[in-house]
């Protein structure tokens, strides 16, 4: 017997079979014996298969099936996060509520004045798409467990609010008829929810293991468990297609955590397949070992080096960012990107075969706040123009060395390749080994011809290009862009 059937058996055995049974002959007791015994093993094996297939029960397809089911979303590139909930109104970060350990006594007072009067989910969406957006994720419920969608399992939303709407189906509404892919965020944590047992990241988190024990009395999991499962499933039922689910987050380490077992990770997500079975879904339900677990990769405010992997291969990635520091509405914050560097991240991520999902928290009227405005029309006066170089691109092929001070993108459909300049070069830019390979080259802004040569301009010394070299002769004055574009279409 195998040592875990072996294990399982003895765990489930309601009394010891090597007992002699009074009734039976030893020969007959023998062989009951071993019957039984084998029995045990039968089913001791079927019940450890079972559990093996509860972590691979989920939908599985192929590499290429994933590649097709992922394809409009890898062409999209760019997508809009929104964070929005109470936590506008204190405006001074999504997390204040575990920050300043603020009961829910005293959070009450922003669920009783909640009052979104200048919330227009079709400015939010005509913004994003003018921005260049292909999709967009909004928090259905954050960390707070306040709800933005009318759910049966809470009095904790917003149609209990003063604004009394459900802000998810105008939200859904008004971005498809924008012509973008919707998604939602949902929480795995819930720092309202009294079945929710405090872990570390709650407000209530205290210093130690007996205070913990304390304060978890009387809370379940496995109702919260249920309670989150249908909440889910109202999403994913009541709004039509949903192109996106983010099931955020699992922590893992350091004790008081949560992981696939807190939250039914395997359950919740084949649930997710079922009723919508083209999702794409996140990495953080703690499945990156169990095929058909998690989509896309997600690096959080960073740049990864280079396209992100696992087990040495290449996986589809997306990095969510923030205009400043914080994910929802912060009033006082200072730390707002520029629109160069902004622009200048979209590029870097696309260049690493990457999406860039890009985060605006509303206010507690209900808008933009006019730093993101400001910051959502640079994205768009860009990417109006340069739009070739990020939808449907990817990283450069190999062989194509990037010259200084500029990043690469390329579009295989095309068989083109964009040459972001970073730093506006004075009138020439080498490009080592590409001479055999480029056949017109022109500035992606205008479609103005850049003339090409294998030599430099030089004056009183001679300095000649190394062969294969080509040479972008280029205007001296910058063209009014803020990241100049070349786009070379290859031989």
């Amino acid at each position: 017997m195998l040592p875990q059937a072996r294990a399982h058996a003895a765990a489930i055995l309601p009394y010891n079979v090597g007992a002699r049974l009074p009734v039976l002959s030893d020969r007959m007791e023998g062989s009951m014996r071993h019957l039984f015994a084998g029995l045990l093993l039968t089913l001791s094996v079927v019940a450890l298969g079972a559990q093996d297939r509860g972590l691979s029960s989920l939908p599985t397809e192929t590499a290429a099936q994933k590649e097709a089911r992922l394809k409009w979303w890898t062409d999209a590139r760019f997508g809009m996060f929104i964070h929005w909930g109470l936590y506008a109104m204190p405006a001074r970060h999504e997390w204040v509520k575990k920050y300043e350990r603020i009961t829910d006594a005293d959070y009450q007072k922003y669920f009783e004045q909640f009052n979104p009067d200048l919330y227009d989910p079709r400015e939010w969406a005509r913004q994003a798409k003018d921005a260049g957006m292909k999709y967009a994720v909004i928090t259905s419920k954050h960390h707070e467990g306040f709800c933005l969608f009318d759910s049966k399992f809470t009095s904790y939303k917003a149609t209990n609010t003063p604004v009394k709407r459900d802000l998810i189906k105008a939200w859904v509404d008004a971005f498809r008829a924008e012509g973008l892919k919707v998604g939602f965020y949902y929480s795995l944590l819930d720092w309202h929810h009294p079945s929710y047992t405090i872990d570390r990241n709650h407000p209530q988190s205290p210093a130690n293991d007996a205070e913990f024990d304390a304060l978890n009395k009387g809370r379940d999991m496995a109702v919260y468990r249920q309670y989150m499962k249908d909440q889910v499933r109202e999403l994913l039922t009541n709004y039509g297609t949903i192109d996106i689910i983010w099931l955020d987050f699992s922590f893992t380490g350091g004790g008081r955590g949560k992981n696939r077992d807190d939250w039914d990770s395997v359950g919740l997500l084949k649930m997710v397949r079922e009723l919508q079975p083209n999702i794409i879904v996140n990495d953080r339900l703690d499945l990156l070992d169990v095929p058909g677990g998690w989509d896309f990769r997600t690096p959080e405010q960073f740049k990864p080096r280079e396209w992100v992997t696992m087990n040495g291969q290449r996986v589809p990635w997306e990095t969510c960012q923030t205009f400043s520091g914080s994910w929802g509405y912060y009033r006082d914050e200072t730390s707002w990107k520029s629109p160069a560097q902004l622009i200048e991240l979209l590029i870097e991520t696309v260049s690493k075969g990457g999406n860039l999902l890009m985060n605006v928290g509303p206010t507690a009227r209900g808008t933009f706040d006019g730093r993101a405005r400001e910051r959502l029309a640079a994205f768009g006066r860009w990417t109006q123009l340069h739009g070739p170089s990020i939808y449907g691109a990817t990283q450069a092929p190999d062989g194509f060395k990037v010259p200084a001070n500029s990043l690469l993108t390329y579009n295989p459909k095309s068989n083109r390749l964009y040459v972001h300049l970073l730093a506006w070069p004075m009138g020439e830019v080498v490009l080592e080994g590409y001479a055999d390979k480029v056949k017109y080259a022109q500035l992606l802004h205008d479609a103005s011809e850049v003339r090409m040569s294998t030599r430099k301009s030089t004056t009183w010394i001679s300095e000649d290009t190394r062969a294969g070299d080509l040479v972008l002769r280029l205007p001296i004055l910058k063209p009014d862009v803020e990241v100049p574009v070349v786009e070379l279409l290859l031989k």
